[in-house]
């Protein structure tokens, strides 16, 4: 009988992968991916938190605010159809020629389209074509973002240890929240120091910045080694000669169907908090845009820390109990919350935005990036990765501001919207239930090759 934790789609058992590196080169290719993803992710989540303040009134303004809201909603919707067919073409040569290269290819055009972004006229002064290029634009970035998120947390997980997967791939992760502390953080100062002249010329700012973080960002990658077991991996003569999407069609179909499904409700949770909120409770008139731009980049402090600390939960009782937890305690949870959103007291807005990242999001994200990467062999996981979790970025935080902006009521109720969240998070649930079982750290850290395969 095989052991189902560490048996392969065609029902070969593998050994535990073994990162062949030194401490130096692990605190080396960590740092790499946490300040790497918080670049790539300060360009990509500016354009979220723009999406839902500016973007309306100066690319849409031909249309009533409400159908601008839409329509730059739809806009940052394409960023998110583009990630999965970014997936694929990063993951592609990720998987043939290596994670390193192509995590410098997308953070360049990451930070080249968000200058563009800054510096390209409006509706007001080239019409139609200035929608039509932000769409463009976005798409590219959703591009170069669906190569990136696999990449930097594979590079971190697979030069960690067997005994701290959990945490060394979070590390990747955790750079998005502080990439949106740096992309709030600096919307929020710029609103506050250029007032009026915001929507002239004051949300161009940050996005012209991008040039610095991507320079730091640069200097970093260049100097990290490459993943130690897709250099492994190569020795044994593993790596495809072909295409590696095609094994993904063959060997892991099921897997990856379920394992986007199993991402997808708490990556609905950060792109409505990301996108929905800030503009929801600056409609309501309780705090103002700047301070809600603020309650939010407290939230995605503390984010940093919490997506780590529940991935390290894994790494000690296992990817799926804290998982399953962490769905169970968020479909309950989402209630309270927007009890809180909707209080009209600034205090308890604030809260609520804590409750909304830190906990609620974080529970059942934290252990998703070695999750994901259990689930492939090292030389199809840069491409099942990516594709697996773009598509549940499409289905959960791609929809999120669509939705929300649909079932949300005139009289701003939130009811709908989350029993629409409880219903994401069960279908997520029941998905991870049904996946292939991954290896628990002490079984990891235990078992070989010959004792994965048992007499029944």
């Amino acid at each position: 009988m095989i052991n189902d934790d560490l048996a392969t789609p065609g029902g070969a058992a593998t050994p535990p992968a073994t990162a062949m590196t030194t401490p130096a080169e692990r605190r080396r290719a960590q740092s790499s991916s946490f300040l790497g993803s918080a670049v790539e992710y300060y360009d990509f989540l500016l354009y979220a938190a723009a999406a839902g303040l500016v973007f309306p009134d100066l690319f849409f303004s031909e249309v009533d605010h409400g159908t601008g809201v839409i329509l730059s909603y739809l806009t940052l919707f394409t960023g998110y159809v583009s990630r999965p067919i970014g997936g694929l073409l990063f993951g592609h040569f990720g998987d043939k020629l290596g994670r390193k290269n192509m995590l410098v290819v997308t953070l360049l055009v990451m930070g080249i389209v968000s200058m563009v972004i800054g510096m390209m006229p409006t509706a007001a002064s080239i019409g139609i074509a200035a929608p039509i290029l932000l769409a463009v634009l976005r798409l590219v970035q959703g591009l170069a973002v669906g190569g990136e998120w696999a990449g930097a947390m594979l590079m971190a997980g697979e030069h960690s240890t067997n005994r701290s997967k959990g945490i060394g791939a979070s590390l990747a992760m955790a750079g998005a929240p502080f990439g949106a502390v740096m992309a709030t953080l600096v919307l929020g100062m710029t609103t506050g120091l250029t007032g009026d002249a915001f929507f002239e010329w004051g949300w161009r700012v940050p996005f012209l910045l991008s040039a610095v973080v991507v320079a730091v960002g640069l200097y970093l990658r260049l100097r990290v080694s490459e993943s130690p077991e897709f250099e492994a991996a190569r020795k044994r003569g593993e790596i495809h000669t072909g295409l590696p999407v095609a094994v993904l069609f063959t060997s892991y179909r099921r897997t990856v169907v379920l394992g986007s499904l199993a991402v997808m409700a708490p990556l609905f949770m950060q792109g409505l908090l990301a996108v929905f909120m800030v503009p929801y409770v600056v409609a309501s008139g309780a705090v103002s845009q700047e301070n809600a731009l603020y309650m939010l980049t407290l939230s995605n402090f503390v984010h940093v820390f919490t997506i780590p600390l529940f991935a390290w939960l894994s790494d000690r009782l296992g990817r799926k109990p804290v998982m399953l937890a962490g769905a169970a305690f968020s479909a309950v949870a989402i209630w309270p919350m927007f009890m809180l959103f909707g209080s009209g007291d600034p205090t308890l807005i604030t809260i609520a935005f804590l409750v909304g990242n830190p906990l609620i999001q974080a529970t059942m994200y934290g252990p998703v990036g070695a999750y994901l990467s259990e689930l492939f062999e090292p030389a199809a996981r840069y491409s099942g990765v990516s594709l697996t979790y773009q598509l549940g970025s499409l289905l959960g935080a791609g929809l999120s501001p669509l939705v929300a902006q649909r079932l949300v009521g005139a009289d701003a109720s939130t009811t709908n919207l989350a029993w629409y969240i409880v219903g994401a998070y069960v279908v997520s649930a029941v998905a991870l239930i049904f996946s292939r079982r991954v290896a628990a750290p002490e079984e990891g850290r235990r078992e070989s090759a010959e004792q994965a395969v048992t007499v029944a």
